[in-house]
């Protein structure tokens, strides 16, 4: 009887030990984000920042990748990323429109800038279709449509293609880009980041996260190297390839609030959604 109880007791611990993916974004990280970016802009010092471990680059870098500005029901404003696929369809994380506890009623999308508050290319809209599966509790199925108003592609805004097929992308590097954090005690740099990541099997990544987070329609990369996505990022691009042979294979999801290194990060599989993207392209 004592023996079934120790070892009932050390798979509590060990469960306990597993981590839960953030369901309340907004609150957590995209409104606060936000507020200090917009001081960082306006020349207040904080002690945020963006992708952890990565690299400054040109608000033409990356020319696919779109802020989001994001107003909430409650009237507050909160970040994420997307990506550009076609004249009038962007995609990004479902939880960037709605979390387990708040609501988007608008998302400002800007291209070309190394700013979410400033210059570059600005549209509104209100038209999202999350996926019909996405669940607020465990962010599975993480995935949403944004329809909008048709933009001019020109050297510094271009779609990138939907990865599609079978394969699983494990032990490529792929590059990461987002206006989220860089890690915590970072100084800011105030501009769009990147990062290499290399992206590991499922297997690997699911003894990290508490069960049935990680599933088939999970891509996992490791943050062993130095490098991660963080708060902010949500819902930004993981692509592989250059120039027109680029492809988006991952939609930032989830991480550790803290962008722990050693703690693998969770993106939507964009293969696995192939067919439902396309559906609304």
């Amino acid at each position: 009887m004592k023996s079934s109880l120790l070892f009932l007791l050390v798979v509590a611990v060990a469960a306990a030990e597993l981590l839960q993916p953030n369901t309340r974004y907004h609150e957590t990280e995209g409104i606060p984000k936000f507020q200090l970016m917009k001081q960082l802009e306006e020349g207040t010092d904080f002690d945020g920042g963006r992708i952890w471990g990565g690299q400054a680059v040109s608000g033409g870098t990356h020319p696919h990748l779109g802020g989001l500005w994001i107003t909430l029901t409650t009237g507050q404003n909160s970040i994420c990323g997307s990506s550009l696929v076609s004249n009038t369809r962007s995609v990004t994380a479902a939880h960037c429109w709605r979390t387990s506890t708040l609501q988007a009623t608008m998302f400002t999308i800007v291209w070309n800038s190394n700013s979410i508050f400033w210059g570059g290319t600005r549209i509104n809209t209100n038209q999202v279709i999350e996926h019909p599966n996405y669940n607020v509790w465990n962010l599975n199925n993480d995935v949403a449509v944004i329809i909008h108003n048709h933009v001019n592609f020109n050297n510094n805004i271009q779609p990138i293609a939907l990865a599609t097929g079978s394969q699983t992308y494990a032990g490529t590097w792929a590059v990461a880009a987002g206006y989220g954090q860089t890690g915590d005690g970072n100084s800011p740099s105030g501009t769009k980041f990147q990062a290499n990541l290399l992206v590991i099997t499922n297997s690997a990544c699911q003894g990290t996260w508490m069960p049935g987070i990680v599933i088939a329609s999970t891509l996992c990369v490791s943050t062993a190297h130095g490098s991660s996505t963080c708060p902010g990022d949500s819902g930004g691009p993981l692509a592989v390839g250059s120039g027109n042979n680029r492809q988006l294979i991952g939609i930032t999801s989830f991480g550790t609030q803290w962008c722990a290194q050693h703690h693998p990060a969770g993106f939507a599989r964009v293969t696995s959604f192939a067919s439902w993207f396309n559906s609304h392209m």
